[in-house]
């Protein structure tokens, strides 16, 4: 059988635009709710979404947290724009001082979580705080590999670990697209407690998302599958990837008439 890559290139490029929609809309969601409210005074609404991010009189704490958001946006908006071909081909020094940015906002975004996570605390069980801090090692050193390729002229090397490093750095947009297409499809919390944001499907979310992320074992799958050409073994990437990009796209539906742009009119409201 002659290997036919079309099929999964399509599979693959719909993921990549719908992805990038969805991210981009959430990186307009973050500006607009952590910067509009601190803009207008009122840093304390953090609270309302992310627990303890802003403190009375803990200015330190409260800066790490703002430039946690901040950079969080840049991720969100810059991350797909390094990986498409007309981008990183035709502006080459573009790319290069905004892949430097990414991975200066991706390691900061970890260290500030990290550091949030254990001296603030927020939703969820120690095991889900735990999870996430992994998810932060791998960010960190999927960068450092990231520049090590870049500086050393390997840019094949360059661009699978960059690669890797985009999957894992969007770890929580994938947990919280996750988390609202569950919620859509189910009805309400099935598997978990809104109350103590706990349970059985969260404890599996966090595997899956920050332990052993699937956003990377299909990347991994994808990769093979070029690299192998085998056509069955494409088709049967082609099949998975797609079924979680109808999931995804439940979830950026969910999460964007639910909860984003809800936010988004409030803040705007003010």
């Amino acid at each position: 059988m002659t290997y036919n890559p079309k099929p999964l290139n399509f599979v693959v490029k719909l993921w990549f635009i719908l992805a990038t929609l969805g991210q981009w809309i959430f990186g307009f969601y973050v500006m607009a709710f952590y910067g509009g409210n601190a803009w207008s005074g009122n840093i304390e609404k953090w609270n309302n979404v992310s627990p303890h991010a802003y403190e009375a009189g803990d200015l330190k704490g409260n800066l790490i947290a703002g430039f946690h958001f901040l950079l969080a946006a840049v991720i969100l908006i810059g991350g797909p724009l390094q990986l498409i071909p007309q981008v990183r081909n035709n502006f080459r020094t573009f790319h290069r001082w905004l892949g430097r940015v990414y991975i200066c906002a991706a390691i900061i975004v970890s260290t500030a979580g990290l550091i949030m996570i254990w001296t603030r605390g927020t939703v969820g069980t120690t095991f889900m705080h735990v999870s996430n801090s992994i998810t932060a090692i791998y960010i960190i050193i999927f960068a450092i590999l990231t520049i090590r390729a870049a500086r050393a002229r390997q840019y094949e090397k360059h661009r699978i670990w960059a690669l890797r490093l985009i999957m894992v750095a969007n770890g929580v947009w994938f947990f919280r697209v996750a988390t609202r297409a569950w919620l859509f499809i189910n009805g309400g919390p099935v598997g978990f407690s809104f109350k103590t944001f706990s349970g059985p499907f969260l404890t599996l979310l966090s595997i899956f998302t920050y332990i052993l992320p699937l956003s990377l074992m299909l990347l991994e799958m994808y990769l093979y599958a070029q690299k192998k050409k085998d056509q069955t073994f494409s088709y049967i990437t082609s099949a998975v990837i797609f079924i979680f990009t109808v999931i995804m796209v439940i979830g950026i539906y969910a999460a964007t008439a639910k909860s984003w742009v809800p936010r988004i009119s409030s803040v705007l409201a003010q």
